[in-house]
């Protein structure tokens, strides 16, 4: 061990297998083959004398001295990233903020969130990203994300060192086209009975409250359509193909972009929204002006 000397090429593999849990994602960021990850892994397992990984069903899971060199590695590479960041902020480039929004998160919501960054006083490049959120919290394990803005906190049995910032929650305002809304208001929220409804994706966190709340007020309303993105729900909604929902924070948004009625609201049903980080405390300024702004004017 006393001769021991690290290939910095071997350690970044593992670094980012151990970020994403599995070689196949970890392959995908990096552009190389499983294999050719495999075979780099064992030679540093090789190399330091130990496993670092152990398997649990699909997962690599680290082992206690995986658990050890993952730490020292994380630290180093992401002072080299603050690094290269720093350095090229001395040399007048524009600051990158690297955004993943989670595909269920709504867009007006997604973009009401990220406005401050245009008002921010130092001029930066907002990239944004969407994709299901389990991809994404792959991508900001390695620091290709900044943050991810997510309807979820970060599921603890994955395997990513990532830290849950909520950012406020709202309650759920229904819409639809003039025409329909003006027939559904009056009994609200008893008309939605037999009624067309544009859902969620099935599994999403909001489609399963709006599930319990629609058996607990015994409606059944009429499945028309269900989505994954929820702006092309709401585009079905503007041609009053049926009723859809959103966050009451951007009712108002809703109302001037679609040219829909608000048929009625519930606070029974409350969806919460959170920036997701690789940072237990938030440093990065851009992101820390997000995460104020949302809690004390957008959730307020």
């Amino acid at each position: 061990m006393n001769n021991l000397r690290f290939n910095l090429k071997h350690l970044r593999y593992f670094w980012t297998v151990a970020g994403c849990g599995t070689i196949t994602e970890a392959a995908e960021i990096l552009c190389l083959t499983p294999q050719t990850i495999s075979g780099q892994l064992r030679e540093l397992e090789q190399q330091i004398g130990t496993r670092l990984f152990r398997k649990e069903g699909r997962n690599l899971v680290l082992t206690d001295t995986g658990q050890t060199v993952f730490s020292y590695a994380d630290e180093m590479f992401s002072i080299g990233l603050e690094l290269q960041d720093l350095l090229a902020g001395n040399h007048g480039t524009i600051e990158n903020l690297k955004v993943g929004v989670a595909m269920v998160v709504p867009k007006l919501l997604a973009y009401r969130v990220l406005e401050p960054v245009f008002q921010y006083s130092q001029p930066v490049q907002l990239l944004c990203h969407e994709a299901p959120l389990v991809d994404l919290l792959a991508e900001l394990a390695v620091h290709k994300l900044d943050m991810v803005i997510a309807d979820s906190p970060i599921n603890p049995t994955l395997n990513v060192k990532a830290y849950n910032h909520l950012l406020g929650e709202s309650s759920i305002s229904f819409f639809a086209t003039p025409e329909l809304a003006s027939q559904l208001k009056e009994d609200f929220p008893n008309s939605l009975d037999q009624s067309p409804m544009l859902m969620p994706s099935n599994g999403s966190n909001l489609r399963r409250e709006l599930d319990r709340w629609f058996d607990r007020q015994q409606i059944r309303p009429v499945m028309a359509a269900e989505f994954d993105d929820r702006a092309l729900m709401k585009a079905f909604g503007e041609r009053g193909t049926g009723v859809f929902s959103s966050p009451t924070a951007v009712e108002q948004d809703v109302l001037d972009k679609y040219g829909v009625e608000v048929i009625g609201r519930t606070d029974e049903v409350m969806e919460r929204f959170y920036v997701i980080s690789a940072e237990r405390k938030i440093k990065h300024p851009a992101v820390s002006l997000i995460t104020e702004n949302a809690r004390n004017a957008l959730f307020a």
